[in-house]
């Protein structure tokens, strides 16, 4: 792995781990195993590495989609699928930080967009895969359902937090299945 993909996942793993506040340079270099001289040489200043994080994750989760896609893998099951999404702590703090850096980084928000396309073309597969039809009212409702729980889910961080998660997200389905 070179040194710039190296300070790119080490900045991914603080970043899943703590949020935001754990990115500062010494704590990356240390932890991608670099001089700081090489993390500056890549990202001058912090903004030029939360960039480079956006756009590395982007491409990341965009390729495991595609590669989903390609494959023909089946699908989970609606509430397997947005229970494990929202469930997932290093995604939600990696969506709100892609937010975040897209909001302050307008270079950044037309591949911004692109992803949330390519999100929700995958999440039309599952609802379909579901027996739901998939439509962009639906899909735009689970989106953002499943976000939304996923960062009250990692705000209050228990048991109790989870399970009501999943008894949101059932819900949310059963309305698109009566709806549909």
């Amino acid at each position: 792995m070179d040194a710039k993909t190296k300070i790119l996942e080490a900045a991914l793993a603080l970043l899943a781990k703590g949020g935001a506040q754990e990115l500062t340079q010494p704590r990356i270099a240390k932890a991608a195993g670099v001089r700081q001289s090489h993390l500056t040489y890549y990202f001058p200043t912090i903004h030029d590495l939360l960039q480079g994080v956006a756009k590395y994750t982007l491409d990341a989760m965009t390729a495991e989609l595609a590669q989903r896609r390609a494959s023909g893998q089946r699908p989970p099951s609606l509430v397997d699928a947005a229970v494990a999404t929202s469930g997932d702590k290093r995604r939600m703090r990696m969506v709100l930080g892609l937010v975040t850096t897209a909001d302050r980084e307008p270079k950044l928000k037309p591949r911004m967009r692109e992803f949330l396309k390519e999100i929700r073309e995958g999440l039309t597969q599952i609802l379909r895969a579901g027996g739901l039809e998939g439509t962009p009212d639906q899909v735009a409702f689970m989106h953002s359902v499943t976000v939304g729980q996923g960062i009250l889910q990692l705000a209050r961080d228990n048991e109790e937090a989870r399970q009501e998660s999943q008894r949101v997200l059932k819900m949310a389905i059963e309305f698109l299945r009566r709806k549909s």
